[in-house]
């Protein structure tokens, strides 16, 4: 009877571990971080310094405002891109929709400092679209500076918009636009006044994740930004110029960073809140051909802004068969930049390969546990922990490898230098997506099948084992593929933790790209994105077979 309490009792003990896990890898972290924003560097005494000197002195305002602005423009562009792609292509009959969804995906899932040197190939200084421009007479703006960085994370972040609006689009109910045509509404002003405000949930969820992710990236600011500081840069500057010290600012430039997050957050939430946008579902939208004369401008638009955004993905590959010598690019093709990477970095190719997997199998073992946990025993204690698994989103990679080297760079925990500390970072980052995945499918599967075992005198694991798990099993290997893609490509975190001997492909490509060694940099992107569309395409495919799980 006590041996099966004790197993009775198994998901206890995953709440607790995941408590656990979550508290060391993250939350203790942060807190740290929290208050060393609170000490002086030289005395080592509490004061409110760092925050007069952040917030009085125009340098690192300017950091602040920069941060707002490209990540509002970038926010606002994902909004221009992401909404009529999804109108479009829930409403009407487009030609190749699955081709399109699929270069929305690889676009939001490849690297954005890869978009930021494909794009620097061609229209940085003497890029090869600025020379072919220049030559019929059109001069454009350069690459470098806000306009570059705010190009980037739009065609970047774009993706988030489209894909939750289109879901949203799907499942409105037309009636209310009906009733807007019977009072003689104009298509346009339709779609303002009463198609957008039933989807607005979803606007904004996609809105708030391209402006979170744009302010937390590091990777795009640092190689096309030049002179123009945002908080992550400067957060990552502050800290390496004071490696002799407590880095004071660069935490308080960390919390700052996690503030303004948190306050679009909230905004956010508050706006959806004043209104209800629930309805009753009488009838779904239908997806209608268009009317010839608007059939090929449609199709065009869609094409042209998946494209576009695909570009820096299709120059990088080219790129990589080029001819180089040193910084400059020669006439012809070949592969000596893969046998330079073959030779000079396979340690930054194994690294990457070696830390993913090993910290996606962390992610989906305890992913899986904390997923059914959240989806199968309700309360207070497993609400609060879905809330927690949230925070790995709105935490920049920057501030969470400050915080794991402010926490773990003294006994008895000395991780600081060792490729464990990339692993736990890259995991704690990672793990909502199994979480997710996996709470999704549960509330798919019925519980009558494993409620029946346990009936008949099966212990609660077994019937997880056997019955629940392996029904499971497309959303566990769907998250884990999408957590194994974003941690193989994982720059933030890793270019703050990295020593020589763990150095990774992408923090590889960030220094090559920093050294003027694009064709290294272009032959180690293609084969992260060669591996991150191998992965996309397994999401992709495993997605589709979802529809064969009983429910």
């Amino acid at each position: 009877m006590k041996l099966l309490n004790s197993v009775n009792n198994i998901w206890t003990y995953v709440i607790i571990l995941a408590f656990g896990v979550i508290g060391l890898l993250l939350i203790f972290p942060l807190f740290n971080i929290f208050l060393s924003s609170f000490i002086d560097n030289e005395s080592g005494v509490l004061t409110f310094q760092n925050y007069i000197d952040i917030l009085g002195r125009r340098y690192y305002r300017t950091a602040i405002y920069n941060s707002v602005v490209v990540g509002v423009a970038g926010m606002i562009g994902a909004l221009v891109i992401g909404i009529p792609l999804a109108y479009f292509t829930s409403r009407f009959h487009i030609i190749g929709k699955s081709l399109i969804t699929t270069l929305a995906i690889l676009a939001l899932v490849s690297p954005p400092f890869i978009g930021a040197y494909a794009w620097i190939t061609m229209l940085g200084s003497n890029g090869w679209l600025r020379h072919i421009l220049e030559n019929v007479g059109i001069s454009i703006p350069t690459i470098y500076g806000p306009l570059g960085i705010i190009l980037v994370f739009s065609l970047k972040f774009y993706p988030f918009v489209f894909l939750l609006t289109a879901g949203a689009l799907s499942t409105i109910n037309v009636s209310l636009e009906d009733a807007a045509d019977n009072l003689g509404c104009s298509p346009f002003s339709k779609f303002i006044r009463v198609t957008l405000p039933l989807v607005f949930p979803a606007v904004s969820a996609g809105a708030l994740l391209a402006f979170v992710l744009s302010l937390a990236d590091f990777g795009t600011p640092s190689i096309i930004g030049r002179n123009y500081r945002v908080l992550s840069t400067l957060a990552y500057n502050l800290y390496t110029s004071e490696m002799g010290g407590n880095p004071g600012l660069a935490s308080t430039v960390s919390i700052i960073l996690i503030c303004i997050s948190l306050i679009f957050v909230y905004f956010q939430r508050n706006l959806i809140k004043k209104k209800d946008y629930g309805s009753s579902l009488i009838r779904r939208p239908e997806v209608k051909k268009l009317k010839q004369a608007y059939s090929i401008p449609v199709h065009f638009l869609c094409y042209f802004l998946v494209i576009l955004s695909s570009i820096p993905s299709i120059v990088v590959i080219f790129n990589s068969f080029r001819n180089t010598s040193g910084p400059v690019f020669k006439p012809g093709f070949g592969l000596d930049s893969y046998r330079r990477i073959i030779g000079d970095v396979p340690e930054a190719i194994l690294n990457s390969f070696l830390f993913s997997i090993a910290s996606v199998l962390m992610v989906v073992v305890l992913g899986t546990l904390i997923g059914y946990v959240i989806a199968r025993k309700p309360s207070v204690l497993t609400g609060f922990l879905d809330s927690m698994i949230m925070i790995p989103y709105i935490v920049p990679g920057i501030v969470l490898g400050l915080g794991l080297i402010v926490t773990y760079n003294s006994k008895p925990f000395v991780l600081v230098g060792t490729p464990l500390i990339i692993i736990l970072a890259i995991f704690i980052r990672r793990l909502p997506y199994s979480v997710r995945s996996s709470a999704s499918i549960l509330k798919q599967i019925r519980t009558g099948v494993e409620e029946a075992a346990i009936n008949l005198g099966t212990i609660p694991s077994k019937a997880f084992l056997k019955i629940t798990l392996p029904l499971m099993m497309p959303g566990v290997i769907a998250g884990a593929l999408m957590a194994f893609v974003t941690a193989i490509n994982e720059l933030s975190s890793s270019i703050i933790l990295y020593v020589g001997g763990t150095v990774t492909m992408p923090v590889r490509i960030y220094l090559s790209v920093l050294d003027g060694e694009f064709g290294t940099a272009a032959a180690l992107s293609s084969i992260l994105l060669i591996t991150t569309g191998l992965a996309v395409y397994g999401v992709l495919s495993i997605s589709e077979s979802k529809e064969n799980v009983f429910v």
